[in-house]
């Protein structure tokens, strides 16, 4: 008994010292280095460039800051409004390509703060972390085609708006004259139609191609380890995925391109949050591909659409229409334009996982209820009240085994004295005490089993949805998406200081949303959490002990384990285990009350009484 105390005390220590020495070591340089490159962004974004002076570019592509970068090049403002006149889309059209390189998305802030700066999606080449759509045409023989570099001239108006286009115009050196009209309606779609006209003298073998380029990756990039970001695309009838590193290890073997032929689709790069897609005619035969290359140190991520050849004759003309999405991965939204434009599973941008038959339930269950509640949180609570109604009668069932069990503690630890020396016989005089008592042992772990893939389906769903990014409950909790902001190392904010402050353990003692990576912030317990830890001690006490000493050691500490292990996790999910947890307290207390088995509450109140009299 004192080897197992003092392994226990061991693993504990250890344990201990491997967080203090991960937080020393790789999260405290990590955390500096960021917080140095943050503070160096800030100074170099505050270098307001002269107005109607235009920078020119004097250092490396991709050092300049996207007030240079606007600056440097002639552009048409977007400017968008949704159906209820708030402002969704902002940014500007760069005519140089006639590309969409400048966008904010006016309903996101990067912070729970309704005053934080605004969701930066598309960012111009020359910037850090550059994101952008490019239109262009390209032939194997024709020179001066639209590319990156062409200069367009507005045509046609002053502002691109959802109920003001504008027409851009260019002449190549060949007599080919385009017309491109880009289009946006009062979500996050732009329609680019470009309409070629033939004035030279031969014919000539042309086709559109569409990109969308990522160089170099956002500082939040590969955080989420529970959601895809990279390309994705619906190609040849197939999802397609690939991650950005797997992308770019399989390019450093000379494999960083795949291509695909295909009829329609979709194709693109996606954050967490946000997509930016290709959506060609769905009609049209595209050769779509996923590019990824190093050039000039800066890592380039591409996914394209080529469209097929068309041959123009002289004075004739030719016109090809594709749509762009770029926006927040909404459902609802992706859901509408894959209904309005025939574009197949566009809603499975949304990394849904391998539960997928669970997640998108789940969250079509919550949207439900938010309907009617208008609170996330609540709906939380509403789908898990119909989780556990749905899973009742077996958990009743694996309920009342456990009860029958924990009555039979005192019967078995008799058999266990009576045949200590005679390991079969206590084996059989168990399985006889078992069945007499009609107990199956096992039946206890189905509630449990079943509960796994239910949270792991709430994990998914709180991660990767956007309706839950920043959404409130009650009081303290403003992002459900986000772990408990609360922290019992300041008594919950009573004490004025920040425990992430301290040297040496202040990571883990953290509960604040920056906190680097796994581990980090893993001592920093919230009050959701603990009582979450709370209601799984109360949990485990009802259930009965188990056999062996050193694993009812192992189950007494489980709760306390779990609480740190569950602490990083959005809160939105801890509501939901914490509230499935008082369900399944409640239910296995009727059970125990109605076969007058000995519980903690019964217990505790007892002790209660007794003290009061």
């Amino acid at each position: 008994m004192q080897n197992e105390n003092r392994n226990t005390i061991a693993f504990f220590v250890i344990a201990i010292l491997m967080l203090v020495g991960y937080q020393m070591f790789v999260l405290g340089p990590q955390t500096k280095a960021k917080q140095a490159e943050a503070k160096a962004k800030a100074a170099a974004e505050k270098k307001v460039a002269a107005p109607g002076k235009p920078v020119i570019p004097t250092v490396a592509p991709g050092n300049l800051t996207r007030v240079q970068a606007i600056a440097a090049s002639t552009r048409v403002p977007i400017a968008t409004r949704g159906h209820d006149g708030k402002p969704v889309l902002t940014g500007s059209v760069n005519l140089t390509g006639g590309q969409v390189d400048d966008l904010f998305l006016q309903q996101y802030g990067t912070s729970v703060d309704k005053t934080s700066p605004r969701v930066d999606l598309l960012r111009p080449e020359a910037t850090s972390n550059a994101f952008y759509a490019l239109f262009s045409w390209e032939a194997s023989n024709v020179a001066g085609l639209p590319g990156r570099n062409t200069v367009w001239s507005l045509k046609s108006g002053q502002v691109l708006t959802e109920k003001t286009p504008i027409v851009l115009t260019y002449t190549s050196p060949a007599g080919l004259v385009f017309d491109r009209t880009i289009a946006v309606d009062d979500r996050y779609l732009f329609t680019v139609t470009d309409t070629v006209t033939n004035t030279g003298t031969g014919p000539v073998t042309i086709r559109p191609l569409t990109e969308v380029r990522r160089a170099g990756l956002p500082p939040e990039a590969g955080k989420g380890q529970n959601v895809h970001e990279g390309a994705v695309g619906w190609l040849d009838k197939e999802l397609r995925l690939k991650k950005y590193q797997p992308w770019k290890k399989d390019a450093a073997k000379g494999k960083g391109e795949q291509t695909w032929n295909t009829t329609g689709g979709w194709l693109g790069i996606t954050d967490k949050y946000w997509l930016t897609a290709i959506i060609p005619d769905q009609s049209e035969a595209i050769t779509a591909r996923y590019r990824q290359f190093t050039l000039e140190g800066r890592d380039y991520y591409i996914t394209d659409a080529a469209g097929r050849d068309r041959t123009l004759a002289p004075g004739a003309s030719a016109t090809e229409t594709t749509r762009l999405f770029a926006g927040a991965k909404r459902a609802e939204v992706l859901k509408s334009y894959q209904k309005a434009l025939g574009v197949p599973e566009l809603d499975r941008a949304i990394d849904w996982g391998m539960l997928f038959f669970l997640t998108r339930p789940f969250f079509m269950a919550l949207e439900f209820f938010y309907g009617f509640v208008g609170n996330f949180g609540v709906a939380i609570l509403m789908v898990t009240l119909c989780v556990r109604i749905i899973l009742f009668p077996l958990a009743n069932k694996s309920y009342e085994s456990m009860s029958r069990m924990k009555k039979l503690t005192e019967p078995m630890n008799a058999i266990k004295e009576k045949y200590k020396d005679d390991p079969a016989k206590l084996q059989a005089e168990t399985m006889e005490l078992y069945r007499r008592e009609k107990v199956n042992p096992v039946a206890g772990c189905l509630p449990l089993f079943l509960q796994i893939p239910v949270f792991l389906a709430f994990y998914k769903v709180l991660s990767v949805t956007i309706e839950m990014r920043h959404a409130p409950f009650v009081g303290f909790v403003k992002d459900l998406s986000a772990r408990d902001p609360t922290n019992i190392w300041n008594l919950f904010g009573l004490i004025p200081y920040d425990p992430g402050a301290l040297p040496l353990v202040g990571g883990l003692l953290t509960t604040h949303p920056t906190a680097l990576g796994f581990g980090a912030g893993a001592l920093g317990l919230g009050i959701c959490v603990l009582f979450y830890g709370f209601t799984m001690w109360l949990t485990t006490a009802m259930n009965p002990p188990a056999p062996d000493p050193m694993q009812q050691r192992i189950f007494q500490l489980m709760p306390i384990l779990f609480t740190f292990i569950m602490a990083p996790f959005a809160v939105g999910l801890i509501i939901y285990w914490t509230f499935s947890n008082c369900l399944s307290i409640l239910q296995q207390y009727i059970i125990m009350h109605r076969l007058k088995v000995d519980n903690p509450i019964d217990q505790f109140f007892g002790r209660f009484s007794a003290k009061a009299a």
